[in-house]
């Protein structure tokens, strides 16, 4: 069921509709080497022929998850014969691009910069950390993004009635719920959706076939979520993740999280996260979330899987829901610049350590004043021999409070006081 020309091909609009770039390039036959990117059974393959067949060129591919830099230079030496024998233009197709190292990467720059070859690379992995820059730099790239659920309906129906290509030479009664369940329950990916058709139309025993949704969803095999523990979809799901607690949004985060640990994502990164955000986004407007989060951290690894989603969801949402600051976060991230950037500032005598003998003869701890012996448990003294303030608490939860205490202090500090004086 493969579309044969431009016309027959569904989806990938923002590119290839009339008028957009890669359909310009094809019209005006000035193709240059390209690179398509995006999940699987999006038509990074299935473009790539009907480009062969539009450009009339010849189609090579090569699959990098198999292929050796030996059969590499035999596809391009191929291709550079057929060019001076009979001026027909080479498509490379490679499949799986970003499996090739540094080294094979590297055999096709020459060719790709002479023309000899037509490049097409399909990767499913972010062009930008899985290949080179030099191919990079010579090549289109085109984003593919998972087809729409009208598109897989297109797809299934022109599939059951084709009678040549697909499976029109079998009686078969499509219910509309059937082909809703698999647009939706495929993600995008018209190769899962196909299969699951044609599952059930070669398996069925006796015509015509009634393909109701209980059908659907026997055909279909449990839904394959898209994930890479090192790839684009972690980090991008690992991100919306935090975003979404850090944005109270419950919803939005539990949906985020349940994506994660669906796909195998382990535990103990998310928990990670939670106890990370619980800290540099709630911090002490609530402190409550980060001993919450600590919490989930160690009763997940007690109980484990898939119990641990309960502890987890707990936090997740308590994070979510509470107040937030990032006060704390700015202070330690201000001080350290200084303490990395700034002249280094020496302890005061008042506050060096007393704990040895011979401290009193050096002068150290000289003019300390213990805090507990002055009313409310607070003197004014040197702490820091510069003026700065690193802390400055948000008005919002607990932290409120720390604010109206930490401007009554700030504001004694700058006036002149009697020795005995402190605040309650």
């Amino acid at each position: 069921m493969r579309p044969r020309s431009l016309d027959e091909f569904v989806g990938q609009e923002h590119f290839l509709a009339p008028g957009r770039l890669l359909r310009r390039m094809l019209e005006a036959d000035r193709l240059s080497s390209l690179v398509f990117y995006g999940p699987p059974g999006t038509g990074k393959t299935t473009l790539a022929h009907v480009i062969a067949a539009q450009t009339k060129a010849a189609f090579v591919a090569v699959n990098a998850a198999s292929s050796s830099v030996k059969e590499l230079r035999d596809a391009i030496e191929a291709a550079r014969d057929r060019l001076a024998a009979d001026g027909l233009r080479t498509v490379l197709f490679i499949d799986e691009l970003h499996r090739f190292n540094r080294a094979q990467q590297d055999v096709l720059l020459p060719e790709v910069e002479t023309g000899i070859v037509i490049l097409i690379g399909a990767t499913t992995q972010n062009p930008f950390f899985a290949i080179n820059s030099p191919l990079l730099s010579r090549s289109q790239i085109f984003q593919f993004q998972p087809l729409d659920r009208d598109a897989i309906k297109v797809i299934l129906r022109r599939a059951l009635d084709d009678k040549v290509r697909g499976l029109g030479r079998f009686q078969v009664r499509m219910h509309d719920v059937a082909v809703d369940f698999l647009a939706e329950v495929s993600d995008g990916d018209a190769r899962r959706a196909l299969n699951a058709i044609e599952v059930g139309v070669r398996s069925a025993t006796s015509e015509p076939l009634e393909f109701d949704l209980t059908l659907a969803q026997d055909c279909i095999q449990r839904k394959i979520l898209d994930y890479d523990a090192t790839g684009d979809a972690h980090y991008d799901l690992a991100s919306a993740f935090i975003k979404s607690m850090r944005g109270s949004d419950p919803d939005a985060a539990i949906y985020w999280m349940a994506r994660m640990l669906e796909a195998g994502e382990d535990p103990r990164f998310v928990a990670r996260r939670i106890v990370i955000c619980a800290a540099e986004d709630v911090g002490n407007a609530d402190p409550m979330a980060l001993v919450l989060a600590n919490a989930a951290m160690q009763v997940s690894e007690f109980v484990g899987l898939p119990e641990c989603k309960l502890p987890l969801a707990q936090a997740v949402t308590y994070i979510a829901c509470a107040p937030k600051s990032n006060a704390a976060t700015v202070a330690i991230s201000e001080a350290s610049a200084d303490v990395c950037e700034g002249r280094t500032v020496a302890v005061p005598q008042n506050l060096q350590d007393t704990s040895y003998s011979g401290a009193k003869r050096l002068g150290r701890g000289e003019g300390y004043k213990y805090a507990h012996d002055f009313a409310g448990g607070w003197v004014d003294q040197e702490h820091i021999p510069v003026s700065k303030e690193y802390y400055r608490p948000v008005d919002r939860g607990v932290e409120s409070e720390f604010r109206r205490r930490l401007d009554e202090l700030r504001l004694v500090r700058k006036k002149p006081q009697h020795p005995d004086q402190s605040v309650g």
